[in-house]
Formats: C-alpha cells, structure tokens, sequence
C-alpha cells in the first residue's frame, strides 16, 4: 500500500463519517459506523506515520504494518 493509498482512503473515511454526522437525524444515529471509522482513521494515519518514520531513517516502507486498535488507541498525540 502507497501513502497516496493509504491519504485516498483516508479522504473517503473522512467523507463517508461527514456525510453520516451531516445525515443523522437523532442523536446517536450511525454512531456505532462513525466509532469504527474513527478507528480506522487512527490505524491509518498511524501506518502512515509508520511509513515515513521508517523513510526517514533509510528503511523499507513497505514493512509498516497496521496495528491493532487498542495499540493506536493507546497513543497520546
């Protein structure tokens, strides 16, 4: 997976969890699909950032692997 990729699919997540916020009619509606895109979001930037710290340091990119959620949650930015 490129970074171009991994930046494509984060737009559409992006898009996907604004057109269900925008669209909901109660609270609380789609807030279980927003959670799991709020997940992925984390694990995808995290490979990103993965990506280009292994670049930086004259590594294979391509050996960033997606990590679990409960270890991209566990990050403080």
């Amino acid at each position: 997976m490129s970074d171009k990729s991994i930046l494509d699919h984060i737009s559409a997540l992006v898009d996907e969890e604004q057109h269900l916020r925008d669209g909901a009619k109660a609270p609380g509606q789609n807030a279980e699909r927003i959670r799991h895109i709020e997940h992925q979001l984390d694990q995808c930037w995290d490979l990103l950032r993965q990506r280009r710290a292994k670049r930086e340091f004259g590594e294979d990119p391509s050996g960033a692997r997606v990590r679990d959620e409960k270890t991209v949650e566990g990050y403080e930015g």
